[in-house]
C-alpha cells in the first residue's frame, strides 16, 4: 500500500486534529449537534472547550464518549454487556460483528471499551457515508477508516486488498484492534450471517498459510442485539420494495436519514456480547477441508459464536409466535406485552404503502428470525 492510499484510508493522527476541530467548530450544523447531544451545556462554552482539543484520545473522551452516553440514556432503557474478558490491550483483534445500526453497533462498543479501561478500536466506515466534510472529520477523529463501496470488479478487488492490508497493519504494527461488520451493509431481515467474501478479504493481505494468516488477526466475533430494532419500519419497506422490483434504489440522503433515525429511535433494552475469539484449533479444523469450503466453515464458526452471544428479547419471542400463529414462547411475555408490540407494529405499518399482510410478515421476520437462528 502506497503512502497516498494509506493516508486516504486511515483515521486522523494527532497532528491533524487541530485543523479538523476548527473545521467542525466552524460548520453551521455543529451548534445543532451540540444542542441535541449535550442539551444541558451552553453551546458557546462547549464550542470554546471543543476548540482546545488536540488529540484523538481527547476527542473520544471529551466528545464521543459523552455524546454516545447521552444517546444511550435517551433511547435505551438498559444497556448490558458481557465477554470483555475475551479482549485485552495486549492482544489487539479483528472484531467482526453482526450489524443492525449504521453507527450505534460500533459506537456503543467503543463506549463500553472506554468505560472498562480497554483501548478503543479503529472502525470501518463506508465511503458512501463519508461525503460531507463534517462527517469525514468526525469519523476520522473517532478512529474510523474508509471502506470504498461500489466500483468495477477490478476496482472492488483493489479496494478490498487495500482495506485488508490496512487492517492487518493496524492490528500487527499499530497494535490497534479493528471493527468490521460481518457483511456488506446492515442485516435487514434479522438473519445475521457472515459473508464469505469478508473473510476472504481478511486473508488477502498475507501470503502465509491459511491458519497462520488468520490466526495473526485474532478474529473475535461480537453479538449485538436490540429489543427494538433500529430503523425496523425503514428496513421493512426496503425489503418489501426489493421483493416487488428486484432491487432497491436509495434516495439521496437516505443513508444520513437512517443514521439519524437509528440514533434517535427508542430501542428498549440492548445487549452486546464479546464472544470467544476463533481459536487456532478451529482454524486448523477449517484448513482440513477442501479449499472451497475453508472460508465457508469459518463463517459457520463465527455465526455460531454470534448466535450463542445474541440476547433474545420479548419482542423476538412475540414476533416468532405471532408469525407462526403459536404460543410456543407464551410464558416469556404477557398479554400486555403482546398488545403493546402489536399496536407498535400496526401503527408503523400503517405509514407504509403496500400489501399489509406481506409487510406484516416482513416486519415480524426481522424480530422472529433471530429466534430461529439461535435454536
Amino acid at each position: 500500500m502506497t503512502q497516498e492510499i494509506y493516508d486516504d484510508y486511515r483515521p486522523y493522527t494527532d497532528e491533524e486534529v487541530p485543523a479538523a476541530i476548527e473545521r467542525i467548530a466552524d460548520n453551521v450544523l455543529f451548534s445543532e449537534i451540540v444542542k441535541y447531544a449535550f442539551p444541558l451545556k451552553c453551546v458557546n462554552e462547549f464550542v470554546a472547550e471543543f476548540k482546545r482539543i488536540r488529540t484523538v484520545t481527547e476527542f473520544q473522551e471529551k466528545v464521543m464518549s459523552l455524546a454516545i452516553d447521552s444517546i444511550v440514556k435517551k433511547t435505551i432503557d438498559n444497556l448490558t454487556y458481557s465477554g470483555l474478558e475475551n479482549m485485552s490491550n495486549d492482544h489487539p483483534c479483528m472484531q467482526i460483528s453482526n450489524h443492525r445500526d449504521i453507527v450505534l453497533d460500533s459506537a456503543i462498543l467503543e463506549l463500553i471499551l472506554h468505560r472498562n479501561g480497554l483501548n478503543t478500536s479503529e472502525i470501518t466506515f463506508g465511503s458512501n457515508l463519508m461525503k460531507p466534510q463534517l462527517v469525514v472529520d468526525i469519523g476520522k477523529l473517532n478512529k474510523m477508516f474508509k471502506i470504498i463501496r461500489g466500483g468495477s470488479p477490478r476496482e472492488f478487488l483493489a479496494n478490498s486488498l487495500n482495506v485488508s492490508e490496512y487492517m492487518r497493519y493496524a492490528i500487527t504494527e499499530k497494535h490497534q484492534s479493528t471493527w468490521i461488520a460481518q457483511r456488506n451493509g446492515r442485516t435487514k431481515d434479522g438473519n445475521d450471517q457472515t459473508e464469505i467474501a469478508v473473510l476472504k478479504m481478511f486473508a488477502m493481505s498475507s501470503k502465509q498459510p491459511f491458519v497462520e494468516n488468520l490466526a495473526e488477526l485474532n478474529i473475535t466475533p461480537i453479538a449485538v442485539s436490540y429489543e427494538r430494532e433500529p430503523c425496523d419500519f425503514m428496513k421493512t419497506r426496503e425489503i418489501y420494495l426489493t421483493r416487488k422490483s428486484g432491487k432497491y434504489e436509495k434516495q439521496a440522503g437516505e443513508d444520513l436519514l437512517s443514521i439519524l433515525h437509528g440514533i434517535k429511535q427508542y430501542k428498549g433494552d440492548m445487549n452486546l456480547t464479546v464472544c470467544k475469539p476463533v481459536t487456532q484449533e478451529e482454524l486448523i479444523e477449517c484448513d482440513a477441508l477442501p479449499h472451497k469450503d475453508k472460508f465457508k466453515h469459518l463463517a459457520l464458526i463465527i455465526d455460531k459464536k454470534i448466535y450463542e452471544g445474541y440476547r433474545l428479547f420479548k419482542t423476538n419471542y412475540l414476533a416468532h409466535d405471532l408469525r407462526e400463529n403459536k404460543t410456543e414462547y407464551g410464558d416469556l411475555y404477557t398479554k400486555t406485552d403482546s398488545k403493546r408490540f402489536v399496536d407498535y407494529m400496526e401503527q408503523g405499518l400503517s405509514l407504509i404503502e403496500g400489501d399489509k399482510d406481506e409487510l406484516r410478515d416482513i416486519f415480524l421476520g426481522i424480530y422472529a428470525n433471530p429466534v430461529n437462528s439461535s435454536k
